[in-house]
């Protein structure tokens, strides 16, 4: 028992990794949208592109991702994961060193193709391998380590990706700063690349133990195919409610840290260098992280839907004073949003699993298909954005969360049916 106990520590620590990986990945986007716009001289609605690309994996492959797992179980979904997150890393190397950006995006995709499945796999994973009692801190400790990815990726790949890059009009990108963007793209997905292949080395390696602690789906959900699963979840008002829930959120969150970088950089706001602006976004991605544990504190204290709303918001005030305002102070306050987006997708989540009439797997395999939302909000800020200023883009998100806001309203009106306490749920 001790033997086996030591076994599934190491496991979970291994399964942990995934977490920050995928945080790590997720968050390179931020950078690589500033990146890609003065690299291959792009609008702003083409630069968001690259946020689609790597957000509407989400939409194509949530439901197939649920069907795998419960078809093929744990190990080998999280290896057919990993492999494709593998690809899409040598397309990115491809892409960078031929400098196509339509093979930038193709890449992308492919990587979030990976990283939507592995999410779908290794939640459950995780929440599994140790004593049942303490399944819930497991899966939080897990996404401390998935915030903790998020916050270092910014970072980074402002080092790596941003040297000697500007995008203001009139500035000329030189040759050796571009060569030096592509090389940083170079390495830091060549790197990537290798340590997901140590990963899945060792996932293979602890395969037996890993599959013993699995949790099997119920038999009627490995009979389920897509399209039924997808039928039955928008057969529920509340899952449709949720899923548009998620779609703004995600699309609010990831269109404000696509565009900080620029917007800080931007001479209506700080008008710092763009790499020192996209350095900057590790702090939107860190207030997420020390949200989500103040988030988590008052949650024991405060009903989850009244939390959402005052969240909501304030994420929307914030958002309008970014709007009306503009100047220095703007840029303080836009990176302050970060620590009210901290408690929206999980308290979202699991809103909409106590109050749908599907079942839960159904409805959570809707909300993560409208993670979308990551794909279609980001162009739309950036068109905004092009015909006006970074500042006046602020108004989009702001609409977003005034929406969000209104869901928790009427989530504190609503009839709750689930009463066991939902599966946390994490997307970075």
């Amino acid at each position: 028992m001790q033997r086996a106990g030591r076994g599934e520590t190491a496991a979970y620590v291994i399964v942990t990794c995934l977490f920050f990986a995928w945080g790590f990945i997720t968050s390179l986007i931020d950078p690589l949208v500033a990146a890609v716009k003065g690299i291959f001289s792009l609008s702003d609605v083409e630069a968001q592109l690259s946020a689609s690309a790597f957000f509407i994996a989400y939409g194509a492959m949530s439901f197939p991702a649920a069907v795998l797992l419960a078809r093929r179980k744990a190990v080998p979904t999280v290896l057919i994961a990993l492999s494709m997150m593998v690809a899409g890393c040598l397309l990115m190397l491809f892409a960078v060193n031929i400098a196509e950006y339509p093979i930038v995006l193709l890449g992308l995709f492919v990587l979030a193709s990976g990283i939507t499945i592995l999410q779908v796999a290794a939640n459950p994973l995780a929440a599994a391998l140790g004593r049942p009692e303490q399944s819930h801190f497991r899966l939080t400790f897990s996404q401390s380590f998935n915030s903790l990815g998020t916050f270092i990726g910014p970072f980074l790949g402002s080092v790596l990706f941003l040297k000697g890059i500007e995008v203001k009009q009139g500035t000329v990108i030189t040759d050796a700063a571009r060569t030096g963007s592509l090389a940083g793209m170079d390495r830091a997905f060549f790197w990537i690349a290798g340590l997901i292949i140590l990963v899945a080395a060792l996932i293979w390696a602890g395969r037996k133990v890993i599959t013993a602690a699995a949790p099997a789906p119920p038999v009627e959900t490995s009979r389920k195919g897509i399209v039924t699963t997808f039928r039955e979840a928008i057969s529920s008002p509340w899952a449709l409610f949720g899923g548009a829930a998620i779609f703004l959120y995600v699309g609010a969150e990831v269109s404000i840290g696509t565009q900080m970088a620029l917007f800080l950089n931007s001479d209506a706001v700080w008008g710092i260098p763009l790499q020192d602006a996209g350095k900057m976004v590790s702090l939107y991605w860190g207030g997420a992280m020390v949200g989500r544990l103040i988030g988590s504190a008052l949650l024991t204290r405060v009903q989850a839907p009244k939390l959402l709303a005052t969240f909501t918001g304030m994420a929307s005030a914030m958002c309008l004073y970014v709007f009306a305002v503009g100047g220095v102070s703007a840029g303080y306050v836009a990176l302050a949003i970060g620590l009210f987006n901290s408690i929206m997708f999980p308290v979202i989540f699991t809103i909409t699993l106590e109050r749908s009439i599907a079942s839960e797997e159904a409805t959570s395999g809707f909300l993560c298909f409208s993670i979308i939302g990551g794909a279609a909000i980001p162009p739309l800020v950036g068109l905004v954005s092009g015909h006006s200023s970074y500042v006046t883009a602020f108004i989009v998100p702001a609409l977003c969360y005034a929406v969000l806001c209104s869901f928790a309203l009427a989530a504190r009106r609503a009839k709750v049916r689930l009463r066991d306490e939902p599966a946390v749920a994490t997307i970075h």
